[in-house]
């Protein structure tokens, strides 16, 4: 029988886990709250920044402060999709063929500069990522739960990079960015590194996977109101529709702002979802998966700059929506 847990203790369990991850990561208290969302909401998340802003060093502290196996594949220009699945080898012992899993099965996949080696190899991660198993030579593997992929992005090198293309980019359930530190908490990054002496850097567990499967269910609990909903529906639905782009967010865009804002909502301390925890989503939802009409790149248009104009157009449903599914805790 599965179990859940009261929402309180999630919300706190969380704040444990952030707290942890902090400790290696430093300043990007928000960008961690939108991937532990992303994670809680049971989604994958692409990291995509410039190099050096710690999302590789995010991920790795995540997979510790949840205490699930981690796994980092490296991709490169010629890496093969049976890198990442595993493949059949021959047993000169036994004479048969016997499977040697990939680094796909494990609990939480770094996939590192994803988009440094070919389509055929990003192919492979679909049909993990969307039904959590993989099939080799016809014979079909179930991935270990929970199966959580983060991947990290380049945004500014294109010489040798494969860009997603857009059927992948929506299999990621959210798109976040890290950002520059400022002066003080690059800084404090400086001062944490002389203050313990080496290079590594260790979190400590906070769960496992079990408990992080149990968070998940609790979640699934959080009760939204249909004018909440609606207003997942109207945001997605005026990408469809804007001037500025060539194609907007698909059903998955209004999923993905419902799942992650219940995530979210649970994250500040509430088990109702209001339209600023849709709002505070939104960009990490939505922007991957709209395209910018191309004789517009010149002119500053930019998919967060449409995302801006949407949630400015598209009416606020009322407080007094919102706060109806209210049911119990709230942390102040």
């Amino acid at each position: 029988m599965t179990s859940t847990l009261p929402l309180d203790e999630v919300s706190a369990r969380a704040d444990a886990i952030l707290g942890e991850v902090e400790r290696a990561v430093v300043g990007k208290r928000r960008s961690l709250e939108i991937v532990l969302a992303g994670v809680l909401a049971g989604g994958h998340v692409l990291m995509e920044d410039f190099p050096g802003l710690g999302k590789t060093l995010a991920a790795r502290s995540f997979a510790q402060a949840l205490g699930l196996d981690f796994a980092r594949a490296q991709f490169t220009p010629d890496l093969l999709p049976s890198d990442l699945t595993g493949s059949f080898l021959y047993d000169q012992r036994t004479h048969e063929f016997t499977f040697r899993k990939g680094p796909l099965f494990t609990g939480l996949l770094l996939a590192d500069e994803i988009n440094r080696t070919p389509p055929k190899t990003q192919s492979a991660l679909l049909e993990a990522m969307q039904e959590g198993q993989v099939t080799v030579e016809g014979e079909t593997f179930a991935l270990p739960r929970p199966f959580h992929v983060l991947a990290t992005a380049n945004p500014v090198e294109y010489e040798g990079t494969y860009p997603l293309p857009e059927a992948q980019l929506d299999r990621f359930l959210l798109r976040v960015s890290f950002g520059y530190p400022s002066a003080a908490e690059e800084w404090e990054v400086l001062q944490r590194r002389m203050a313990r002496r080496q290079e590594s850097q260790e979190v400590a567990r906070v769960t496992d996977a079990d408990g992080l499967m149990e968070m998940q269910r609790s979640v699934e609990t959080v009760t939204v109101d249909e004018g909440i909903g609606q207003y997942c529906v109207r945001l997605a639905a005026a990408t469809r529709s804007h001037q500025n782009l060539l194609m907007g967010a698909s059903p998955r865009g209004s999923l993905a702002l419902l799942l992650t804002s219940r995530a979210y909502a649970v994250l500040r301390g509430r088990d109702y979802v209001t339209p600023e925890d849709v709002k505070a989503v939104a960009h990490a939802c939505l922007d991957h998966r709209v395209t910018v009409r191309p004789e517009l790149w010149m002119n500053d248009v930019s998919a967060a700059s449409v995302v801006d104009a949407v949630l400015t157009s598209v009416p606020t449903p009322s407080a007094a929506v919102a706060g109806s599914a209210r049911t119990g805790f709230e942390r102040p």
